[in-house]
């Protein structure tokens, strides 16, 4: 592992200046010196999706990237998906569909969902699917995970159509 160094990371929208190795993983920052903790450590290895983030609107497992390989993309976490008070629809669809049992796998889900979304606002069933098939739920609500997918692109249409 190299020496800890400054490294400057826009997460969330705001600059923050850490001092670590440029090894260390995106995940354990955020976690850590940043204490943003929805992203979770599942696997490390990038397989379970529950550590998901976006860089720049594309979700990346945040437990397998070095933080010195970030540079100046915009990461965006869990924490930081809502504007203000107001949800992102992703996650309110999630909160209406009670798409949740234990939540281990729901940070990664919601990322997931939203990373879609930002690439395919009208996505099928199929590319929902696709799109959810590598992140792993092991309580089973995998049919309310869906439910909640479906009813995201109704809200995101709904917001749209207001803006």
């Amino acid at each position: 592992m190299r020496k800890p160094c400054d490294i400057i990371l826009q997460v969330n929208g705001k600059q923050h200046d850490v001092h670590v190795s440029p090894d260390a993983n995106l995940l354990l920052v955020l976690r850590n010196d940043l204490a943003l903790n929805a992203p979770k450590y599942g696997c490390g290895l990038g397989q379970c999706g529950a550590c998901t983030v976006l860089i720049n609107r594309v979700a990346a497992r945040s437990c397998v990237i070095p933080v010195g390989e970030v540079g100046q993309r915009a990461v965006t976490t869990l924490e930081g998906l809502a504007t203000g008070e107001a949800l992102h629809p992703v996650q309110a669809a999630f909160i209406q569909e009670q798409a949740a049992q234990c939540g281990y796998c729901l940070n990664g889900m919601i990322m997931t969902v939203a990373a879609l979304l930002e690439r395919i606002p009208q996505p099928t069933e199929q590319q929902i699917t696709d799109a959810l098939s590598g992140n792993i739920c092991r309580c089973g609500t995998h049919i309310e995970i869906m439910a909640a997918a479906r009813r995201s692109v109704k809200l995101l249409a709904q917001m749209r159509a207001r803006s």
